[in-house]
């Protein structure tokens, strides 16, 4: 049996994004009874929004689904005690350091896996406790580190005996394959399921999406030391002049924050912040979570299934 699904309690060795205002109960609970792990977003969520979105999961899928807590918010530790309190299976971690929780979410039976960016933090998870790490390439959407997937998974993979879910431009079957070929056991994806029928992203965000070419991302925030991948737009321009006026870190993520609200609940691409991978040239139409989770395993079977002549 797949490493990552026997340690987190899934059938396909796919783990949904943690997307902040995008990974909601409903895309959650759809990945996983898809046979993935689905993954609620707490960043930006009071704890009593967390609870209730853990909950409303509950009532829509009895597989496993994860939260994922973005440790530089306040109010972690409160999210941890409702996490703990729920019985939640599986955290996922970004923006700091686990350490402060990790003994309690441990002494729960909780399976804890960060996000990291680099050799070094992945060595420092694993002698923490965790489980296992989610290694993501900069080509992913979203907040993103400095190296390539192609550079980073298999050097985690040699660096660390924890299972390595690999994350960061991976949008098909030929992706799946080629992340388990660098060292990696399962895998993440994000901008694929950002625009999954159960999404709560509107029209315009999927079109953008589909309509996308390899080009058509830029990194904004990335002088500020808060890297983030989004689409070509409006926002993205007034990012860019505010990184240039060098306006502060808490400034920036200001309008970062407002431009997503307005994205994912205004439906508005133009002036609202649309996170999005480079993977999102090869996105041409929106599924239902589940088929796309069977999507990118029958793909990824068919690869392997190939011949493939080297001389």
């Amino acid at each position: 049996m797949n490493e990552v699904c026997k340690l987190l309690g899934i059938k396909y060795p796919v783990v949904q994004g943690a997307m902040q205002e995008v990974a909601t109960a409903e895309l959650a609970a759809a990945v996983s009874n898809g046979g993935g792990l689905g993954i609620i977003a707490a960043g930006g969520k009071t704890p009593e929004q967390v609870r209730a979105e853990i909950q409303k999961a509950k009532k829509l899928t009895k597989n496993t689904f994860a939260v994922n807590l973005m440790l530089m918010d306040p109010n972690t530790p409160e999210v941890v005690k409702v996490v703990i309190d729920e019985g939640v299976k599986v955290v996922t971690t970004g923006a700091g350091t686990p350490k402060p929780y990790m003994k309690d979410l441990k002494a729960a039976g909780i399976k804890v896996c960060p996000v990291i960016p680099n050799v070094k933090i992945a060595k420092k998870m694993e002698e923490m406790g965790a489980d296992a790490v989610i290694a993501e390439g900069m080509e992913g959407g979203g907040h993103i580190g400095v190296l390539t997937s192609q550079t980073l998974w298999p050097q985690i993979a040699d660096a660390v005996s924890i299972p390595l879910i690999a994350a960061g431009g991976i949008g098909d079957g030929r992706g799946v394959v080629n992340a388990f070929v660098a060292g990696a056991k399962g895998v993440q994806c994000g901008t694929i399921f950002s625009i999954a029928k159960e999404s709560p992203v509107g029209d315009n965000w999927r079109k953008l999406v589909i309509d996308a070419t390899d080009t058509s991302t830029v990194v904004a925030g990335a002088t500020i030391k808060d890297a983030s991948r989004i689409i070509k737009n409006n926002i993205a321009n007034k990012l860019t002049e505010l990184e240039l006026d060098q306006v502060s870190r808490d400034e920036f993520n200001s309008v970062m924050n407002e431009g997503l609200r307005n994205a994912v609940q205004k439906d508005d691409v133009e002036d609202g912040l649309v996170f999005s991978g480079q993977i999102s040239g090869l996105i041409k139409e929106s599924l239902p979570a589940g088929e796309i989770v069977k999507k990118l395993m029958d793909e990824a079977q068919e690869v392997l299934n190939k011949k493939i002549e080297l001389a």
